[in-house]
């Protein structure tokens, strides 16, 4: 099990929503580099739910794997509302998986312009409007904008759980 507290108690709870006949789940990771799927495989419980993962890191990855628009990718440096929904909504197409979620941002350090610290998160599932959130964590680290993507990340796929 995942040794941060906090992760642990979100897929816990996660688990309780999803129980035992629950959706399945496809993951579409970018800056968190499979942090989430960790999570969710760390717990037995919650485990059997993860149909697949996507680690897209590169804009490349994000491209070839997902088949996200090359343009629209390269001018957001992969970062951004419509990259993060076209990320779950290609994780569910591309998968068994009832709900998808997918995470992209900048960790850190910053290279250029971007603004570290900025996560976009979304779900999409069939049937259902995609939803978006943006978090702006600030230049915290990379480890700490990671752990709060993930934490953001686990919240945003609870409150969906628990609607279904």
């Amino acid at each position: 099990m995942t040794d941060n507290p906090e992760i642990a108690q979100f897929v816990g709870a996660l688990g309780q929503a999803l129980g035992p006949d629950g959706p399945s789940l496809a993951i579409a990771e970018s800056c968190t580099g499979g942090m989430i799927c960790f999570a969710l495989v760390s717990d037995p419980e919650v485990s059997g739910a993860l149909e697949r993962g996507f680690i897209v890191y590169s804009l490349d990855s994000k491209c070839e794997l997902l088949d996200l628009d090359r343009v629209e990718v390269e001018a957001c440096q992969g970062v951004s509302r419509n990259v993060a929904i076209g990320m779950a909504t290609a994780a569910l197409q591309r998968s068994h998986a009832d709900l998808a979620l997918a995470v992209t941002g900048f960790a850190g350090p910053q290279e250029s312009d971007e603004e570290v610290g900025l996560v976009h998160l979304a779900i999409a599932r069939n049937g259902a409007e995609s939803l978006h959130e943006v978090h702006y964590f600030g230049d915290l680290g990379r480890e700490t904008v990671c752990r709060k993507a993930t934490l953001a990340a686990l919240g945003m796929l609870l409150s969906e759980a628990r609607k279904m």
